[in-house]
């Protein structure tokens, strides 16, 4: 289990994360969604004992993760730009995390090199971005980690290893309840992969709910009607976004999907669509409403 208590960060006096709570279950796969500065990498170092925060404390399984050797042996941090000893290849990378963790699994190195079809002996700083980045994967599964911390873990993977990846995080989250937390930008990944999301927005978490549960809470409607649609009906829905093309009208709506159907149906629309929305379509909103220009959150 990783928690979060109270937790504040600052740099040169400016509030990087403020006063962050949170819980992630073992065996979760939990989502940080945020807009470029909001303080998500701060976290992440927070997490895996990199940081010391100011205020509030970090822990893995009830134990403080800051200076604390027995904890850090549960997680690995895989950063958004792998870190390898210059002039390594993997096997001699391999044989450093060996030395550093004591759940490395050999059997597990083995298999993963046959998956991924690496050559172990290549310099890695000889490798493209994506197969650094695929490497680092590697070695990060063969220690066998509880918690996995993962900022950007994606970039620079093509869509054929990205899924290769995904299938195997899900297979330690499914047999070994390992512990996922993952930083990114892209979303539809976020949607894939996560249980669990979070949207932190200048260092203060905005939101934190099942993901399930968030995606219930918006919808998308499409309604006409034989004459001119009527006010009372828009007075009724809690509306955030709408847009008219001909006689449809298109809306966003944040509510019940049952209480919404009752509503419009109360009109008797000619047309009557109600549609989920992505993961992207509510952080922007939910962004919107802290008052972040749309064009400036993903990037």
């Amino acid at each position: 289990m990783i928690q979060l208590h109270e937790v504040s960060k600052q740099f040169e006096g400016r509030e990087s994360v403020y006063n962050v709570s949170l819980t992630i279950n073992q065996g979760s796969v939990y989502g940080l969604l945020g807009s470029n500065g909001a303080g998500k990498t701060t976290l992440l170092k927070i997490l895996s004992g990199i940081y010391k925060p100011e205020k509030g404390e970090a822990y893995i399984d009830g134990e403080p993760v800051f200076e604390n050797a027995a904890a850090k042996q549960k997680l690995f941090f895989l950063a958004d730009t792998p870190g390898f000893l210059p002039q390594y290849n993997i096997k001699q990378m391999a044989a450093f995390y060996r030395r550093l963790f004591n759940s490395w699994d050999e059997e597990r190195f083995n298999e993963l090199g046959l998956i991924l079809g690496i050559d172990p002996k290549v310099k890695l700083h000889k490798f493209s971005k994506g197969v650094q980045r695929q490497a680092a994967f590697w070695l990060a599964l063969s220690c066998r980690p509880e918690v996995m911390i993962l900022d950007e873990p994606m970039d620079g993977l093509d869509p054929v290893v990205r899924k290769k990846i995904k299938s195997i995080l899900m297979e330690e989250v499914a047999l070994r309840e390992m512990t996922i937390l993952i930083s990114s930008h892209n979303l539809e990944e976020i949607e894939d992969l996560c249980d669990h999301v979070g949207i932190l927005h200048k260092g203060r978490l905005l939101v934190e709910k099942e993901l399930d549960e968030l995606k219930s809470e918006f919808h998308k409607i499409q309604v006409a009607f034989k004459n001119q649609p009527p006010k009372e009906l828009f007075d009724r829905l809690n509306v955030l976004q709408k847009e008219q093309r001909g006689s449809v009208i298109s809306c966003i709506i944040k509510g019940e999907e049952t209480a919404i159907e009752d509503v419009v149906n109360d009109f008797q629309p000619v047309l009557f669509d109600l549609l989920p929305l992505t993961l992207e379509e509510i952080f922007i909103h939910e962004m919107g409403d802290a008052g972040y220009a749309v064009k400036q959150i993903l990037g």
